[in-house]
């Protein structure tokens, strides 16, 4: 089954219809995407354990490379005040770090807005969808309650009225046939009536998840940002303490990091499974839902000339009633109207129900048509496979490019706060050395002092 027209994969897409996969044809079978599925199910966590598996490793790597640095460092030589070698390139490495770092957080909010487009654009396709069906439901009750009112009331008074004409009573009663026919084909025409699917329900719930989901991002992003510049800021300050703390706040986006890669490795394979085919699984599982008939499904999901529209003969059926119950009241209005002046109003009123009813058919017709929501399916399937999928790849990079340089930060950022020298020790001993000549310049300018009468004067 072929995607709906104006549904154009990006790159990627081509890059793994490339790849070894199933041929899914149209069946009533179980298609790639099977998350219901226990296999699948575990394959996707397996997805989640490498991501857990990668974590893993990295924590062991950057405890194996502090603690060579800590028990392996050669010994420094006595009253040697010049900072060890390699002190320039551990800073420079770490801020080279942290540069990439915010270069990834960048990425990741491109990448969170572009999943938020795209499921917006799942949330609009189902809300209008449940717009067009809703109206379609509305219409049909409309117009049958209409006709049954006009049934019961117009065409009962119109045989009262015709007693005395036999052939009238005969004409009235067929078009009270022809309206309880076109009442019972309306009926059949709201399929959705009664299906426990609603498409504003599941747009209701896909937009309470991604609020959620959006937020948490965000405040990952941001709470990235804040790490990398605080971290920044305690290198260029010298500031131990602040580089500590950073330095533990680094090893928590760290694991958030690969937690978060984990969660979008796994979404991504799935959803560019579905995307891979998405039309056999999307009519399984509205069949499955809804109990409607493929037909029904079929003809909305492909929207071609190869598949029929299976309300075509209701529509046809009811469109010849209307035909012949127009034609009914125009005779009775010619034949009728001039003996009996009181079956006058009465036909008025039929006319324009008939006209409200024609109006409304003609509006149905319009709505039944696969065009509007074959055309929700696609906007549909564009948010998912497009935006969506393209956001979280953006999320996959920003998650890949975070992990790495929070690693790097984290190796580094030891030994660079060991280079820093001690402030108070320094700043003491740098103002006792500024203040010592100053004393001493103090001393040197002082006058000699004399002997006056009636003082000690010190021997010497």
């Amino acid at each position: 089954m072929g995607a709906p027209p104006g549904y154009r994969p990006s790159a990627w897409v081509h890059l793994l219809h490339q790849l070894p996969r199933a041929d899914f044809q149209l069946r009533p079978v179980s298609s790639g995407f099977a998350p219901q599925e226990q296999e699948y199910q575990q394959a996707l966590l397996l997805v989640v354990a490498l991501a857990g598996l990668g974590l893993g490793l990295s924590l062991i790597l950057i405890a194996a490379y502090l603690i060579r640095v800590c028990c392996c460092r050669p010994p420094e030589p006595p009253g040697s005040k010049s900072p060890p070698p390699g002190g320039g390139c551990v800073t420079w490495s770490c801020i080279a770090a942290l540069l990439v770092g915010c270069a990834g957080i960048g990425i990741g909010f491109y990448g969170n807005s572009e999943t938020s487009d795209g499921v917006s654009q799942l949330s609009s396709a189902l809300l209008h969808a449940n717009h067009t069906l809703s109206a379609i439901d509305h219409l049909v009750l409309e117009t049958v309650e209409r006709l049954g009112e006009a049934v019961r009331t117009e065409l009962t008074t119109l045989e009262e009225v015709f007693t005395q004409r036999t052939e009238l009573v005969a004409a009235t009663r067929g078009a009270r046939r022809q309206a309880e026919a076109v009442a019972q084909q309306l009926q059949g025409l709201a399929f959705w009536q009664g299906v426990p699917l609603s498409p504003l329900q599941v747009a209701e719930d896909v937009s309470f998840v991604e609020e959620y989901r959006w937020l948490a991002y965000v405040l990952l992003l941001l709470l990235e940002l804040l790490v990398c510049l605080f971290t920044l800021l305690g290198l260029a300050k010298q500031s131990k303490w602040l580089v500590i703390v950073m330095t533990v706040m680094s090893l928590v986006v760290l694991v958030l990091s690969w937690g978060s890669l984990g969660l979008e490795a796994a979404t991504a394979v799935g959803l560019s499974d579905f995307c891979s085919s998405p039309d056999t699984y999307v009519l399984n599982l509205t069949q499955e839902e809804t109990g409607l008939g493929s037909d029904i499904l079929n003809y909305y999901f492909l929207c071609n000339q190869a598949v029929s529209n299976p309300f075509q003969q209701r529509l046809t059926l009811s469109q010849r009633a209307l035909a012949n119950i127009h034609s009914q009241l125009q005779g009775l209005e010619r034949e009728a109207v001039p003996q009996f002046p009181s079956a006058q109003k009465p036909l008025l009123s039929l006319e324009e129900t008939l006209n409200v009813t024609e109006g409304n058919f003609h509006q149905l017709v319009a709505l039944l048509h696969c065009r509007s929501l074959h055309k929700d399916y696609g906007t549909a399937l564009r948010g998912l496979c497009e935006d969506a999928l393209e956001g979280l790849l953006f999320l996959l990079l920003f998650s890949l490019l975070s992990a790495g340089a929070l690693a790097t930060a984290l190796c580094s950022l030891p030994r660079a706060w060991a280079l820093f020298p001690t402030r108070n020790l320094s700043a003491s001993c740098s103002g006792s050395r500024l203040s010592e000549p100053f004393f001493h310049a103090r001393l040197e300018a002082a006058p000699p002092l004399r002997s006056l009468p009636g003082c000690w004067r010190r021997p010497h």
